[in-house]
């Protein structure tokens, strides 16, 4: 009994000490080019990626509050903005609207058509959003949005300044 307590002991710390990555998949981006989300790793920037759908109302409130707080973190800390589209390809062309029209021209935007990228990532609900280290290391992740909860994403962007 005490083997077994220990083995699995073992394996649940193992499991805890495995830092998550940023898989390679394909996804299209604005230019509606299919490009390759392993490219978004450039060994240089941190990233902020946020899982989004147009039908998600706080999800657009999230990807809102960064676009309005990002100008003066910007100021703080170098990092990027990914915001992921989940919406299938009937909807693609609404999601590029929303986010035309909400000003989201500093993010770099991402159509996941297919639901790739957000089944590699294990995302089940949205908004999903993560910290990525420069090197495509998760380093924070949260599900869902309180208005002020971005400031979360800020403190774990600026923890990775070196």
């Amino acid at each position: 009994m005490k083997a077994l307590i220990v083995s699995i002991t073992l394996l649940f710390v193992t499991l805890t000490c495995v830092i998550a990555q940023i898989p390679s998949v394909k996804v299209e981006n604005s230019k509606g080019e299919q490009i390759n989300t392993s490219s978004l790793i450039d060994h240089k920037t941190p990233m902020i990626i946020s899982f989004w759908a147009t039908t998600c109302k706080p999800c657009i409130r999230e990807l809102n509050a960064i676009n309005e707080q990002m100008p003066d973190w910007l100021k703080e800390a170098r990092f990027r903005v990914v915001a992921v589209s989940t919406d299938d390809s009937r909807s693609t062309a609404k999601a590029r609207a929303m986010a035309e029209g909400n000003g989201w021209d500093d993010f770099i935007m991402l159509y996941d058509k297919n639901q790739e990228f957000m089944r590699a990532m294990n995302v089940s609900l949205t908004p999903q959003v993560y910290v990525v280290d420069a090197d495509g290391k998760i380093v924070y992740s949260h599900t869902g949005y309180a208005p002020g909860s971005e400031q979360e994403l800020l403190k774990a962007i600026k923890k990775l300044q070196k």
